[in-house]
């Protein structure tokens, strides 16, 4: 096996795999871990992402394998590996799709063929996971999806795929109650305006938005598809400027939502608001990149650190203490991906496929379980969690706080945004 993409393996997570202390009942010898195969970018455009999320993988595997009696409301937490498989620990094999559709479908057979993995995680885009699931499903592998939003993932009649977060038409759901409370709060919205990266996840979202908006009654000015390796938006910016709609929904990644600000402010066109669909305006690199630029842009996340003293207060802090970061939605999404796929296989009591398919089919936990602001989850026939849902955070400062919806907000919503202007 070349090296392309890949480090023999870039993680072996479960302290002491090898020397797992608890032993199943019944045998002499120490249960053998659980080996998850995760697919992400760690090198290329997205790898800030893909490298935050590998490191939210590794903390919700210490939460899983060690006792964490802190964190009891979080199934397993408390105890020491999965007690339902005799103690066993859970095992990350990371492997590094670049952000290549096809590496993600080669990596994904070598996960399966070559190392022998029960059970697969990933991808981030939505592109990488819509091929390498079709891999886990010819092999009967359950494939969990943490974060990929396009909707054609679960759309295609597969048993073996099971996917944790919101997606496409939940988000679009959201941004239209977003507007109808911002109209009701007397602010002008007589048109929105759509630009989107014009791969699997960017085009998904963009169309569940275009319809919802329809369904509304509320015109689309103007919906610009582009490609995120791209290094000059000045002519995509002009079609706003021309346009002049009251809120811009970007559906991007990291680099390009970076220079589609910076753009904005050198051609000197601010809209009233700017929505970004987490991705690229979630990414670790985002707000240091534009903060002095971007004040009170909007961001949808499903995650909030809390209270001090909170569970997720508790977890951020694991996770800072590991990168010297706090979480941010997209690795949080994938942590808690993590966390209910292990309560699945808990229950599995089994590295069997079969048996981990129907523990992750009638999984069923609610939200105090949960360490995002969903409101549960639970599987559809298609293998979509049906209780996944989002908040809206806008960047104040250098961080971003929860503003909608307003029974959950922290700090008041500010409208319009101030960018550079502040």
């Amino acid at each position: 096996m070349t090296k392309r993409g890949v480090d023999r393996r870039n993680v072996l997570i479960g302290a002491g795999a090898a020397a797992t202390s608890l032993a199943i009942t019944g045998r002499a010898h120490a249960a053998d871990p659980v080996k998850i195969g995760v697919l992400f970018p760690l090198t290329g455009n997205a790898a800030a992402a893909g490298q935050a999320s590998k490191a939210a993988l590794e903390v919700a595997a210490d939460i899983v394998n060690n006792a964490h009696p802190e964190l009891k409301n979080i199934p397993l937490a408390e105890g020491a590996g999965l007690t339902g498989v005799g103690g066993a620990k859970l095992e990350l094999i990371f492997i590094d799709h670049q952000g290549n559709p096809s590496v993600a479908q080669q990596q994904a057979l070598r996960l399966i063929n070559q190392e022998k993995v029960h059970v697969m995680f990933g991808a981030y885009q939505s592109s990488c996971t819509f091929t390498a699931t079709p891999v886990a499903e010819r092999f009967g592998i359950p494939f969990v999806v943490g974060d990929s939003a396009a909707l054609n993932i679960t759309g295609r009649g597969f048993k073996w795929v099971f996917r944790v977060t919101p997606i496409a038409t939940d988000y679009a759901a959201t941004y239209m109650r977003f507007i109808d409370d911002m109209k009701n709060a007397g602010h002008k919205i007589a048109s929105i305006a759509i630009v989107n990266e014009n791969t699997d996840y960017g085009t998904s979202v963009a169309e569940a938005i275009e319809a919802a908006a329809k369904e509304k009654n509320l015109p689309v000015a103007i919906r610009i598809p582009y490609s995120a390796s791209t290094t000059d938006v000045s002519a995509q910016v002009l079609q706003l400027k021309d346009k002049q709609p009251d809120v811009v929904i970007f559906i991007s990644y990291t680099a390009d939502a970076i220079l589609y600000i910076k753009t904005l402010k050198n051609l000197d066109y601010m809209p009233p608001m700017i929505l970004g669909d987490d991705s690229g305006f979630s990414d670790p690199s985002f707000v240091p990149a534009i903060a002095d630029i971007g004040q009170g842009l909007m961001n949808r996340s499903a995650w909030d650190i809390g209270k001090p003293g909170s569970t997720t207060f508790k977890i951020n802090e694991m996770y800072k203490a590991k990168t010297g970061r706090d979480l941010d939605d997209t690795s949080g999404r994938n942590m808690q991906g993590m966390l209910a796929m292990a309560e699945a296989l808990n229950r599995a009591g089994s590295t069997d496929p079969a048996k981990i398919q129907a523990g992750l089919k009638a999984t069923d936990l609610k939200p105090e379980q949960l360490m995002m602001g969903y409101r549960g989850v639970k599987y559809d026939e298609t293998g979509q969690n049906i209780l996944a849902s989002t908040y809206l955070i806008q960047l104040k400062a250098k961080q971003y706080e929860l503003v909608w919806p307003q029974n959950a907000a922290q700090t008041k919503l500010e409208w319009p945004m101030k960018g550079w202007k502040s």
